[in-house]
């Protein structure tokens, strides 16, 4: 009964916690736990249940664009109780509190509540048909702020270990570059076509770079993206063997959406690569947009070859460096943020 009460309280003064505001002088822990792994606070019923079934399906789904099936995110179910100080210091969290005495009903997305960088993300309802309703309605932005807080811990790490000569060598091509973090080196490097990439014994992360004229119309869409992709890399990226070369498989069509991150818009792409000739091949997402005059449309293409290993942290790690590009800032304007800093 006393360990009962210590679980119980702890679990109070943890939602408690995360209900009142975070003082700005206390100095947070770093986060625990593996990328791409979710605590989910329900009670074992739930769990089992309805709406342990909805979390499972939304967020322990198929990963898209993987050869081999592996889950969005890996899920670890704690009950209320058991949600001590080992859990709360987790990197993505999201809380069921389902009550009767419940005051507001719906969702709160926080960050670093417990620890930083941190993901928490808490459902309050009256009931469980409640909580249902409100999970299904809030589906997408719970995907959206996970898959953003993953996002932005690779970005922050590729900028506190950047590969300076990566970017160095991308800017004057295309007028800006994302954060290449250590490891990355330029393979080659043309007038229109960059080749980075992390070679290791036995994963290979790439990032090709490179552009073309844009045309008066239909410059995004799939037939056009793809058509492009092929070109530069047949002409850049040759197989192990003579004749070979880089494509885009036709085994699986690719998608195209239209994005719009952090004041930049482009067409994102998913879908595999492969090598003609040969059986190399593994997963790709690529941005493309234009060029700051408009003349240009300019490519940043992630890929991954990890055929001994899963692919869904390594794909992530790479979409997270293309979504890192920033437009080189003007003279004027780098001296304005060291004066500030």
């Amino acid at each position: 009964m006393r360990r009962l009460f210590t679980l119980i309280l702890a679990a109070a003064i943890g939602i408690s916690a995360f209900n009142s505001c975070s003082s700005g002088n206390v100095v947070l822990p770093n986060v625990s736990g593996k990328a791409g792994e979710v605590i989910i606070v329900m009670d074992k019923d739930n769990w089992e249940g309805d709406l342990g079934t909805a979390v499972r399906d939304l967020l322990g789904g198929d990963c898209p664009y993987l050869a081999q099936k592996e889950p969005l995110y890996n899920l670890v179910n704690i009950s209320p109780t058991g949600f001590a100080e080992l859990f709360r210091v987790h990197r993505n969290i999201v809380i069921f509190n389902i009550a009767g005495d419940v005051q507001d009903e719906g969702m709160a997305y926080r960050t670093d509540v417990w620890s930083h960088p941190q993901c928490v993300i808490q459902l309050s309802a009256l009931n469980n048909e409640s909580a249902m309703e409100i999970f299904n309605e809030s589906s997408e932005r719970i995907l959206a702020t996970l898959e953003q807080a993953e996002r932005d811990r690779i970005i922050a790490n590729s900028k506190k270990y950047e590969e300076y000569k990566c970017s160095k060598a991308v800017t004057p091509m295309i007028g800006g570059s994302p954060h290449f973090p250590s490891g990355y080196k330029v393979r080659k490097k043309t007038d229109d076509f960059i080749w980075i990439s992390d070679d290791k014994q036995y994963t290979n992360q790439g990032i090709f770079v490179y552009k073309y004229p844009a045309s008066e119309n239909n410059n995004f869409s799939l037939e056009s993206v793809i058509s492009h992709r092929n070109a530069a890399l047949q002409a850049n990226v040759p197989g192990m063997f003579d004749g070979t070369y880089m494509t885009t498989s036709t085994y699986v069509t690719p998608t195209v959406e239209f994005i719009r991150f952090r004041g930049r818009q482009f067409a994102q792409t998913r879908g595999f690569w492969e090598v003609e000739g040969d059986f190399m091949g593994g997963p790709f997402i690529s941005h493309s947009f234009y060029s700051q005059d408009g003349s240009e449309i300019i490519v940043l293409d992630g890929w991954v070859y990890a055929p001994r290993f899963d692919k869904r942290q390594y794909l992530r790690q790479v979409e997270a460096i293309i979504y890192s590009f920033e437009w080189e800032k003007p003279a004027k304007d780098e001296e304005k943020t060291s004066a500030e800093e």
